[in-house]
């Protein structure tokens, strides 16, 4: 034995120098690409076990053992077969068994610093070590991580048992953007599952887990589920509605808008939300939405609920059904041109506002709705004629009142506007070549009833049907080449089922109107002359003054109009009936009507009104030009009638109305003042005056000025770069901070505060008048940029107190959108917490509707 060590060491040298050649070979020899060293001779055995396709390989240090049916590669090694790519720094393949091993990148205490990437099917998956077959395309990954949509999976074993299945066992799943695009090695959040099967499909994939519990900041949470299916997909898909919680002084602590969706098709899906509160009070809320591009989108929803107030056997105990059933239906133009269908439906129990569960509408200020108005609408236009027909059904409901108003059906025909004369040159001259004509049919139905009414004979019995015409007449041209001569004239005809008659019943003491039902119509018409011009007178002023030149345009315009007494007896239109104190009264019998009432009284006035524009140019260094218009007044208007037909009060009071904006257009400012001309006497312990012949005792009758001022960080100063004056940037969750030498961070601050002022005053014939002043506020701020808060609320400078109030908050928190909403005082105290995923595909599997009030969808 020992005489043959040395012919053996001899034969073992022999081998090991011969393999050292070889692998000298490969290593001096370029990377392998497409055109060379790609392949690998195999034995005869091996190559009677044909592959599907070629095996190509590279490495900076690649090593191949022929007896032992292996190939080695280090360094930037890496594998193609057919749709399968595997990088890592270390692979190795068995030719014999098919199959590759791959692992990361370790440093020297045996940890991955780069891990291994196999990319197949258009996807990216990273694992610390990899095991393939190639011939039963199976295998298994460790710390695998895959990603899919919005979404990562980090599980400890990884096995593929086919192209389109793998199991997982200790998966992790999250949406954290941040943990995604590798900015942060720990996840905000994840979904830990001790076992997770991901199914993929050619458009779409979805992952079906054992139980599965919420980690937030790698902290467990108590919410734990027993399985959970999340799906991976453009189309829509079911899921559970998370709802927001809080707190209502009047019914109790709440859940919110919990519930569920399903997809119902491929145009239609529901929704079933539902509203459930501690004092007893619920509500439930079945939505169905469609939609089909290109055609139409519209929904039906409903909304069922009771409301308990109160302690049950005390006497602020109150118990209230309520309901509301709403359709939306809108059309897309380009369905068809000529044919447009569109609803607006919304019917509601006339005590549904004050008594609503669902906070949505006290956020969103429904509660303080007094009407609820429903249309229905079918418009038909035409190719070759110039008609446009236009059908309606409509419904309003006063809660004030009771009453509700159905108008069922309507129907509009308009004519478009044509010219009467045609011109022969094909250029309109004159007055009769301008001669427009627009008229049209207005056929209606309506009916005002009682909430118990609907419907039954009282309705019926009380409606009125009517139809409309009016033919409107135009023409203009120009004098004297500087004014503008226009004549109107305008003719009214109509027809109703019901006329009014009117008397006074001396056994109850008052007036009383009764609709008798007959047959019967009108004609009136009036005509109408102005003659227009515009003055310009332009200041300038000595050169180099802040003042460069003020403009001044004036725009005066005068009138006559006429119209004959159509209330004389022989129209017909008119009745009398004495009152009380035996005095006659006259009243139109179609007062009361749908179609409108004729006028009484010949009208044969002239009417001025003067239109005013005062702009002013100044120096501007902001400018470009160097200077800048700044609009003093961009309308003041003055306007007055005088009727030479009536007996008494000619004058009618003067109108002036003006509208300016301020602080380059920012601010607008409108008002209006009514100044009647006569004077107003007050009899002893009156407080409704006479309005008297003296004229030239002007008093005020209206006034009302309103401001709007947007205002914003934007508008004071300059934006100042934070990237120019401080160097440093934060990284991770501070990419919005910039720090200074001393590590303070700074940060932009953006604000917004809307301000609305009213004030209005109204006097008429009465001793003190009435008085409206409020202002509101509404705004915005970034605390910092992931912190906002937003508020809003009204101010009455009559009654002294606060209307209307809400304060929001909205938090970013990285993967997840906080919102806090709240009323604080009023006849709804309540507030509204919620959290939502932010990551669209989770929305998705776990649907939830940001609620934040003013900003819903921005990111701070």
């Amino acid at each position: 034995m020992f005489r043959n060590c040395p012919k053996n060491i001899l034969q073992i040298l022999i081998i090991l120098i011969f393999n050292n050649i070889l692998a000298q070979k490969e290593k001096t020899s370029p990377l392998l690409n497409e055109k060379t060293k790609d392949t690998i001779s195999l034995p005869k055995a091996q190559k009677s076990e044909a592959l599907e396709d070629i095996v190509r390989y590279k490495a900076d240090n690649i090593r191949n053992d022929i007896p032992k049916k292996m190939s080695y590669l280090k360094k930037n090694a890496q594998v193609k077969y057919q749709d399968l790519q595997v990088n890592a720094d270390y692979i190795s393949i068995d030719w014999d068994k098919g199959t590759i091993f791959a692992q990361g990148k370790m440093d020297t205490l045996g940890k991955i610093t780069s891990p291994v990437i196999t990319m197949q099917g258009g996807k990216k998956y990273e694992t610390d070590h990899f095991n393939y077959n190639y011939k039963t395309k199976r295998a298994i990954a460790y710390n695998a991580r895959t990603e899919e949509s919005e979404g990562v999976i980090v599980a400890r074993k990884t096995k593929k048992y086919n192209d389109s299945v793998f199991f997982m066992k200790s998966g992790k799943y999250t949406t954290d953007d941040y943990f995604l695009k590798k900015k942060d090695s720990i996840p905000d959040y994840y979904m830990l599952a001790s076992s997770i099967k991901l199914v993929k499909g050619k458009n779409s994939s979805q992952i079906i887990t054992g139980p599965i519990q919420l980690f937030v900041e790698e902290v467990p949470t108590p919410l734990i589920m027993p399985f959970a299916i999340l799906p991976f997909s453009d189309k829509r898909s079911a899921g559970i509605l998370i709802p927001s919680f809080g707190e209502r002084q009047d019914v109790g602590f709440f859940l919110n808008g919990i519930g569920y969706y399903q997809p119902l098709g491929e145009h239609f899906d529901l929704k079933i939300l539902s509203d459930i509160y501690t004092k007893g009070s619920w509500g439930i809320r079945p939505e169905v939405h469609y939609s089909k591009k290109y055609r139409y989108n519209g929904s039906f929803q409903a909304d069922f609920g009771t409301t308990v107030r109160g302690i049950n056997g005390l006497a602020n105990y109150s118990k209230t059904r309520t309901f509301r059933i709403s359709w939306r239906h809108s059309q897309d133009q380009k369905a068809n041109p000529f044919l447009n269908f569109s609803a607006s439906v919304d019917i509601v129990s006339s005590k549904f506002y004050n008594n609503t569960i669902n906070n949505n509408y006290i956020f969103n200020q429904n509660v303080l709705n007094s009407q609820q108005n429903s249309t229905i609408s079918l418009t038909k236009r035409f190719l070759t004629l110039p008609v446009t027909i236009t059908s309606t059904a409509g419904y309003s409901q006063n809660f004030s009142t009771g009453l509700a108003n159905i108008r069922l059906p309507q129907m509009n025909v308009a004519i478009n506007q044509f010219y009467l004369f045609t011109p022969k040159s094909g250029i309109r001259q004159g007055l009769l070549q301008n001669i427009t004509v627009n008229t049209g049919l207005d056929f209606n139905n309506f009916v005002s009833v009682a909430d118990g009414q609907m419907f039954k004979k009282e309705m019926w019995d009380n409606m009125q049907t009517g139809l409309k015409n009016n033919i409107t007449l135009g023409t203009n041209t120009s004098i004297a080449k500087y004014f503008t001569f226009s004549i109107g004239a305008n003719i009214y005809n109509g027809l109703t089922t019901k006329v009014l008659d009117r008397f006074y019943n001396p056994i109850s003491n008052r007036v009383e109107d009764d609709m008798t039902n007959k047959i019967s119509g009108f004609s009136y018409f009036s005509t109408s002359t102005s003659l227009q011009t515009t003055l310009y007178k332009t200041v300038v002023f000595k050169k180099g003054s802040a003042i460069q030149a003020i403009r001044h345009m004036v725009t005066p315009q005068v009138s006559f109009s006429y119209s004959p007494d159509f209330g004389t007896p022989g129209f017909g239109y008119f009745k009398n009936y004495y009152d009380a104190n035996s005095n006659l009264i006259t009243y139109s019998i179609f007062e009361k009507g749908i179609i409108g009432s004729p006028t009484s009284g010949m009208m044969g006035g002239v009417g001025f009104s003067i239109g005013n524009n005062l702009e002013m140019k100044i120096k501007s260094k902001s400018d470009s030009t160097g200077f800048k218009k700044i609009k003093i007044f961009e309308t003041l208007n003055v306007s007055g009638n005088y009727n030479f037909a009536a007996k008494s009060h000619r004058w009618s009071p003067f109108s002036i109305s003006g509208q300016t904006s301020l602080f380059n257009s920012k601010m607008n400012i409108n008002t209006s003042l009514i100044v009647d001309p006569y004077e107003v006497v007050f009899t002893d312990g009156s407080d409704i005056g006479v309005r008297t012949e003296n004229f030239g005792h002007f008093n005020i009758q209206g006034f009302n000025l309103q401001m709007t001022y947007p205002l914003s960080d934007q508008i004071f100063g300059k934006q100042e770069d934070l990237s120019k004056k401080y160097g440093t940037k934060g990284r991770v969750r501070n990419e919005n901070y910039y720090f200074d030498d001393d590590n303070y961070a700074h940060y932009k601050q953006p604000w917004t505060l809307n301000v609305a002022a009213n004030y209005a005053y109204s006097k008429s014939t009465s001793r003190f008048g009435n008085t409206i002043a409020t202002i509101g506020l509404d705004g915005s701020i970034g605390l910092t940029p992931y912190w906002n808060i937003t508020a809003s609320t009204n101010y009455d400078f009559v009654t002294q107190q606060l209307a209307y109030t809400r304060i929001g908050f909205t938090r970013d928190q990285r993967s997840f959108t906080i919102n806090f909403n709240w009323v604080p005082f009023g006849q709804y105290k309540v507030y509204d917490f919620f959290i939502g995923i932010k990551a669209n595909i989770l929305k998705d599997a776990v649907k939830y509707k940001d609620r934040s009030f003013t900003q819903p969808n921005a990111n701070f």
